[in-house]
This record gives C-alpha cells, structure tokens and sequence, in this order.
C-alpha cells in the first residue's frame, strides 16, 4: 500500500518528465555559459558574419534549453497537484490553476521563479540585441 499522495496517470508523466529535465538544469546552464563565452569570443576575435551568426544562434539555443529546465525545476517544487490533462474536467483543470497560484507564493517555489525571471529576460536581451532569426523579405 503506497503511502504517499496518489496522482494520476495522465499527470503523473509530465510531472516525471519535468524531474528528469530538472535534474539537467546545471549542465544545460554550464552549456549555455560556455556557448556564450565562444559568440563573445567570436564578436572580439572579429569572425565573419556566417560565423558570428551560428554562434548567436548556439547561444539562443543554450539559453533557450537552460530555460526549459529553469520552469521545469519551477513546476516540481510546486509539485505534482499544478499539473493538469485534456483529459480531466474543467473542476479539476481549474483545481490545478488555483494550486499553481498558491504554489507560487511558497519560499521554497520563489527562487525558481526568480531563476527563470534571469534566464527569461537574459534570452529576451540577446534575442533584442542580435537577430537569432532570419530576417523574411516581403
């Protein structure tokens, strides 16, 4: 007999797949770090356009997968009861809105948020400072 909380399937599996995405924050941070020190690199080093390009475009990417962890690690320490399925009803979708405002205002949930706030505004301000991408001619 299981004694902690029963969740159901259908959260169950994005509550699995945002801990195993959690648990890659630190190397996709790592990652993010060194793709941004190779495009500074390349901006003092003065490469060519094509170049300097991909690696904008790397560091987007980096930043972008360090983000997907951030609010995956954000969700897991709000736990399992914010999550909601297509498949439940609207009182149970409506049960989990209202568990995922609660939970944003737990201290254990607050540093997430703000880590997600950085990497949210730091990928806003690279994508705002050079084109990531490519520019549609009309």
């Amino acid at each position: 007999m299981p004694l902690g909380r029963r969740v159901s399937k259908d959260v169950a599996e994005p509550y699995e797949a945002d801990q195993r995405l959690a648990a890659e924050y630190e190397d996709r941070l790592a990652a993010a770090g060194e793709a941004e020190r190779a495009l500074r690199d390349a901006q003092a080093a003065d490469v060519p356009e094509p170049e300097l390009r991909e690696a904008t475009v790397a560091f987007d990417q980096a930043m972008t997968a360090a983000l997907a962890a951030a609010e995956a690690s954000e969700r897991v320490a709000m736990g399992p009861k914010v999550y909601s399925a297509e498949t439940q009803d609207a009182k149970a979708r409506r049960a989990a809105e209202i568990a995922y405002r609660k939970a944003k205002a737990r201290p254990a949930v607050h540093p997430w948020t703000d880590e997600v706030d950085r990497l949210r505004t730091a990928r806003e301000a690279h994508r705002l400072a050079f084109r990531t991408q490519p520019t549609v001619h009309v």
